[in-house]
């Protein structure tokens, strides 16, 4: 995807794809700057930033199943090497070891949208100093080579989930900030125009993954009035809906997000402020963000806890009620049950169901 992208940038050619959605026509806007920007940041924003996460994905596979150095090059331990590299990849060379504006990768847009954003500081809510897109990073890096170095290599797959959603938190930004300024601005000139596009195919398939989840179409509706070659207008408010919808199938909130501040980065511009959740952003169920409410399903663990208490005094009736009754966890029938769960197991995974039988259940 990424490679067709950049190479009919640079050829001046129509970049088409089998799906249909994402196509660009550089022979047919062939100027230098929508070229241009599109092979860039193309490069740098969709080939680049997806090998980011091969790499990681790569050390996950070395740490399963690599016995020897010799899985991965120059390094005694692949695992770490592949993350390494993945590290390296996201920041380069031009940050230094301290970071530098001199920087171009995925590392670095970060930085310069953190202050359009006023996403700034750990805590994310400066307009100056480091994104707090590369603290959490910095942090979530580390955190996978320790578990590497242990040989703990299923704590590191939710450990690159998180990495994935922090990396898509500027691609976001990128493209909001384009379709504010042409689709609520005005702003019609190429270079911004092709900046938007760009960003806007870069997070294309994220969101269409979503699209499949919720059965919507925010993909198209992010992408068509901001493509190679639109004349849209007007589309701004349309955009920043579609991806608030999104935020919880993404990984990311309102808050890391952001609004758009304005030129003198006082204030944030009219209809571009942080959302605040009017789709519901529902609390995170350890570390996962989930885009549905599951409050009261998660509560069946107060039942597993009742049962617990009641036989370590020896109670069995009590622990009785508690698995084959519960209480805690209701639904519109009344409660579910963890004795319901076995119950009904059959049914729903083996006799009848969609896809029957169900892999692991029939191992049982």
């Amino acid at each position: 995807y990424s490679d067709i992208w950049v190479s009919a940038a640079l050829a001046g050619v129509a970049a088409s794809f089998s799906s249909g959605r994402g196509g660009a026509d550089f022979g047919a806007l062939s100027d230098l700057p929508t070229r241009s920007e599109a092979a860039i940041k193309g490069s740098a924003y969709m080939v680049a930033w997806m090998y980011v996460i091969r790499e990681f994905e790569d050390a996950i596979d070395d740490c399963v199943s690599c016995d020897s150095g010799l899985c991965n090059e120059h390094s005694a331990d692949a695992s770490v090497h592949a993350w390494d590299e993945g590290v390296a990849f996201y920041a380069g060379s031009l940050e230094g070891p301290a970071g530098s504006t001199d920087g171009v990768m995925a590392y670095r847009l970060a930085e310069k949208r953190c202050a359009n954003f006023k996403t700034c500081g750990s805590s994310g809510k400066q307009a100056e100093g480091m994104s707090q897109v590369n603290y959490d990073l910095s942090v979530l890096f580390l955190e996978g080579k320790q578990q590497l170095l242990a040989g703990d290599c299923a704590a590191v797959r939710p450990t690159v989930d998180k990495i994935v959603s922090k990396m898509t938190t500027p691609l976001v930004q990128g493209t909001l900030r384009y379709a504010f300024k042409v689709g609520q601005q005005g702003v019609s000139d190429l270079e911004s125009k092709a900046e938007g596009a760009v960003f806007a195919a870069s997070v294309l398939p994220l969101v269409h993954h979503c699209d499949t989840l919720s059965g919507r179409s925010d993909a198209a509706t992010i992408y068509e009035p901001m493509k190679i070659g639109s004349t849209a207008t007007g589309y701004w408010p349309d955009v920043k809906a579609a991806f608030e919808r999104n935020y919880g199938c993404l990984g990311i909130t309102c808050a890391e997000v952001g609004g758009i501040l304005d030129a003198n980065g006082v204030k944030y511009e009219m209809g571009a402020s942080p959302c605040t959740g009017a789709e519901p952003i529902y609390a995170p169920i350890a570390g996962y963000l989930p885009g549905s409410d599951v409050t009261e399903h998660a509560k069946i663990d107060l039942d597993q806890k009742e049962m617990a208490v009641a036989l370590a005094k020896g109670d069995y009736a009590a622990a009785t009620k508690a698995y084959k009754q519960g209480g805690n966890s209701m639904k519109s029938g009344g409660a579910r049950t963890l004795q319901g769960f076995s119950l009904s197991a059959k049914s729903k995974m083996y006799d009848g169901c969609h896809g029957c039988p169900y892999k692991h259940f029939s191992m049982f």
